[in-house]
């Protein structure tokens, strides 16, 4: 097994994951509320999505809910997402070419994902908020999380044409989350031994993966040919024991249910809405106090999904009732042994 070999940013402090404090400092001014923004992308948009094997970056602006025009660098992001056969308008990745200024909802942010609408259908939409809820759920969880900021895009071509409005929404960076937990951002090789893991943030990951029926991850492994992690950014201190996984990318799960995702062929499900847990037999224990977390923090975790601007409430119904089984089956003895029984390695 490839040795861990982390590279601590050096401006994080690198401190002892359990020393992480327990109210974190507050987030940029991007991922201070919960308020949608109305922004404006310009740039050369159609030949960008023409070429999704296009590894560049296309120069534009992005307008800020105030009319400040900042200049930007696109690209593509994203695997499945990214593909032509899968959506229509891929993932973007928002390079600023300055700092943003001070007083602009941006202030602060450098580089950004933006996770856009992917189909242009109206009704894909609700794809889109789902995914966006479940961020929202698992901040309710932890600190050690990552934020997400609504917002409605007007998108117009290179030549001023406008193409289309569409909701998306942003993502916080690891360095941002780091820096709010007083921790460091870190990066591993091929693949990390579990012993490397925060037990209790492990299994808090595991099983919200659970909950959500998303089966697209690892916290060991990138995919293949790829570094680690695969929808997992990590947080910590670089000791055994402290490092901490931050989930992200819940498209494939059971609640968005997105016409394209798939079940992976080697765990016995043949559908996404399907559950089974994935965590790691190392991490059962922890996993037990985590469940009683999750129960405790449900009517959290629902009304976060339940605020979502813009979801339909049969949308809206029809996933906390999905999400209730999985709470359910957490809350009782019997049922979270069946849900623990088959944990992984």
């Amino acid at each position: 097994m490839t040795a861990l070999r982390f590279i601590l940013t050096a401006c994080a402090l690198a401190v002892a994951a359990a020393a992480a404090p327990a109210i974190a400092a507050p987030p940029e001014a991007l991922f201070a509320s919960d308020e949608p923004i109305r922004i404006t992308i310009q740039a050369p948009l159609k030949q960008l999505m023409s070429d999704r094997a296009f590894r560049g970056a296309v120069a534009g602006t992005l307008t800020d809910p105030a009319g400040a025009k900042l200049p930007a660098q696109f690209s593509l992001r994203g695997i499945t997402r990214r593909t032509a056969e899968v959506c229509d308008f891929a993932p973007l990745r928002v390079d600023f070419a300055g700092p943003p200024p001070t007083g602009s909802v941006f202030s602060g942010q450098n580089k950004l994902k933006l996770v856009t609408h992917c189909k242009t259908s109206p009704g894909f939409q609700q794809k889109v908020l789902l995914e966006y809820a479940a961020y929202k759920m698992y901040n309710q969880l932890t600190e050690r999380s990552m934020r997400a900021r609504l917002a409605t895009v007007d998108y117009i071509d290179g030549d001023g044409r406008p193409l289309l409005s569409r909701v998306g929404f942003f993502l916080e960076d690891v360095r941002d989350i780091a820096r709010r937990n007083e921790l460091a951002p870190m990066r591993a090789g091929v693949r990390i031994a579990t012993n490397w893991l925060s037990p209790p943030d492990a299994a808090r990951y595991a099983l919200f993966q659970h909950l959500i029926a998303n089966h697209d991850w690892s916290m060991r492994a990138g995919p293949v040919g790829d570094k680690c992690c695969h929808n997992a950014e990590l947080i910590g201190s670089g000791a055994p024991g402290a490092v901490i996984p931050v989930p992200y990318d819940f498209d494939f799960s059971g609640l968005v249910d997105a016409p394209y995702a798939t079940a992976p062929d080697d765990i016995g499900i043949s559908n996404v809405r399907q559950r089974r847990y994935r965590g790691y037999c190392v991490i059962s224990a922890p996993a037990v106090a985590s469940a009683a977390e999750f129960t405790q923090r449900k009517p959290a975790m629902l009304r976060a999904l339940a605020a979502t601007p813009g979801l339909d409430p049969r949308t809206r119904d029809r996933a906390a009732s999905y999400l209730d089984s999985a709470f359910a089956q957490m809350a009782s003895g019997p049922g979270l042994a069946a849900i623990l029984k088959t944990c992984v390695g």
